[in-house]
């Protein structure tokens, strides 16, 4: 198994380090590496990577703010000198947390629980239902009666064949929970069932009588979805 990585570190001699780890484990694949969020998040919109390491200061955006910015479910090990945001990091669903300085032992173990979420991905294409919580109870959501889910304020609305459902179940869980083979984002607002979709056109992606916007951020790796599952 390949891991395309991404290092987000504005410290030369903690940046050195990671890539020096990496190099130990030709798994690890290192596209590019940045000592800002700003070009990192730039970068990261048009490049999807499986694993990103982070820092969490790294100038004029945190990186709990880059956390928070990403529209994607990809594996997040953040790497910090300071203890305090570790359950902010845990509750925007990061892998793991080094605090500096980690070694290569600990490294690997962070790296270790990446693989075991990637395996688990690949192996959950055949997922057929996941448990929601709405109101008061959880219910249970087959995916194939799923046509897309729709943002809405603090809540997702989801769209079945059936009915709606709401909940407050965020779209970053929906990424984490589904494989996009089944259901992508394809836009901050929404995400939608590939096997639904009636036709795709430059910037809108019909199903049924619904025109859901496809955006410049989700663009790419929607295309990448879509190829994959036709071949």
């Amino acid at each position: 198994m390949k891991i395309n990585c991404v290092i987000i570190e504005d410290e030369p001699l903690a940046q050195e380090r990671i890539k020096g780890y990496m190099q130990k484990l030709p798994f690890l694949h290192l596209m590019a590496a940045f000592d800002n969020g700003i070009d990192a998040l730039l970068y990261l919109q048009s490049n999807p990577a499986d694993l990103i390491f982070l820092d969490i200061n790294i100038g004029e955006i945190s990186g709990i703010q880059l956390l928070q910015a990403m529209h994607t479910s990809t594996e997040v090990v953040i790497i910090t000198a300071y203890h305090e945001y570790a359950l902010k990091g845990y509750e925007l669903n990061v892998t793991d947390y080094l605090l500096k300085p980690f070694t290569f032992d600990r490294f690997l173990q962070a790296v270790e629980k990446v693989k075991t979420n990637l395996s688990r991905q690949g192996n959950s294409a055949e997922k057929k239902f996941i448990f929601i919580k709405t109101e008061y109870r959880l219910e249970k959501l087959l995916l194939r009666e799923v046509l897309y889910i729709e943002g809405m304020r603090d809540y997702r609305k989801i769209h079945t064949i059936h009915k709606r459902i709401m909940t407050l179940k965020t779209f970053r869980e929906f990424e984490a929970d589904i494989p996009p083979a089944i259901i992508c984002r394809v836009h901050k607002s929404f995400m939608v069932a590939i096997d639904k979709i009636d036709t795709i056109e430059k910037d809108g992606i019909k199903i049924r009588d619904q025109v859901i916007p496809l955006s410049d951020t989700y663009r790419k790796r929607f295309y990448e979805v879509i190829t994959a599952v036709s071949r």
